[in-house]
């Protein structure tokens, strides 16, 4: 039978000061959130924009059941999610971090499966289920068994199963991993289409084109805080200008730079945010000492790099 209904008065979710700490006997703790704060508002797409191990996958944990908290709380349309785990869960639905098929079962056996498991009528869960398939370009590899598909079938298989349940509020961890472009932004069109049916969805990844294609607003998480919150465009703005020269194997010229706003490394290379009217002496400058230089606008990698204070690729 289907679960409680969500209470539409309620925001989807909203966690407050959320922490998790991990203990071994013999060993360090290890904090893995330390006092999150964020919330999802109805029909929203937000994502957690974070390196590896920043705590993107511990919070989807936690706000999905599958995880207690150390202390804090979450809940998920009203309902607590640690203390009554049985009223949040058949209210959302879960993309996990490079989860897997059932290996026994095709793409269309596995997301008929799991409807009816959820209540859904023969009738509704046939009509999602073809719809799922041709929206992730599964069609032609509906009826072949999931450990016969490639790595980005199977990833493509998860996500038709979970949009396919309409539920209130999704979770999607990493879910165009292992995808190639086409396959990804088909992913983009079936997420905003659920948003616009009405459902809620919370996402981790640290692809930056897909949380500026794809959010409504986004927090960025570092070492399970949160540093930033805002959309794609404020939190740009944020960085101080509206163009982003890159300077190749000079990052000595720090100083002769600083002056013109917000200044960056990474690597061997140097960022400048400037705004177009500083443009001109900047590049005076790079010419008078034989700089090769490359214009731009400014990304969310410059607002990740000015949060973080590293790129979202680079390892500890």
């Amino acid at each position: 039978m289907p679960g409680p209904a969500a209470d539409v008065s309620a925001e989807p979710l909203v966690a407050r000061d959320l922490r998790k700490v991990y203990t071994t006997r013999g060993s360090p703790s290890v904090e893995a959130l330390s006092g999150v704060s964020l919330e999802v508002r109805s029909r929203e797409r937000v994502a957690l924009l974070g390196r590896n191990g920043a705590g993107k996958t511990t919070f989807l944990k936690i706000a999905s059941t599958l995880l207690r908290p150390t202390s804090g709380t979450i809940e998920i349309f009203g309902h607590d999610a640690d203390r009554n785990p049985d009223r949040a869960r058949p209210l959302i639905a879960v993309v996990p971090q490079e989860g897997k098929p059932f290996f026994h079962l095709t793409p269309r056996e596995q997301i008929y499966t799991y409807l009816r498991t959820r209540g859904l009528s023969r009738e509704v869960a046939q009509t999602r289920t073809a719809t799922a398939l041709d929206q992730m370009g599964l069609v032609e590899v509906q009826d072949r068994l999931a450990i016969t598909l490639s790595g980005g079938q199977r990833q493509r298989t998860m996500v038709a199963t979970v949009i396919a349940t309409h539920a209130p509020l999704l979770f999607l961890d990493e879910p165009t991993i292992g995808m190639d472009p086409f396959a990804r932004r088909a992913v983009w069109a079936a997420l905003r289409e659920l948003t616009r049916l009405g459902s809620t969805m919370l996402l981790t990844t640290h692809y930056l084109d897909e949380a500026d294609a794809l959010s409504d607003r986004l927090y960025i998480v570092e070492r399970g805080r949160v540093l930033m919150e805002g959309t794609a465009e404020e939190l740009k703005r944020s960085v101080g200008g509206t163009l982003k020269v890159t300077i190749a194997g000079q990052t000595q010229h720090v100083d002769l730079f600083r002056s013109f706003g917000t200044v960056m490394t990474d690597g061997t290379s140097l960022t400048v945010i400037v705004q177009p009217d500083s443009l001109g002496e900047l590049m005076a400058i790079a010419v008078r000492e034989r700089l090769t230089t490359t214009v731009g606008p400014v990304t969310l990698e410059e607002a990740f790099m000015r949060a973080v204070g590293r790129s979202i690729n680079e390892d500890e």
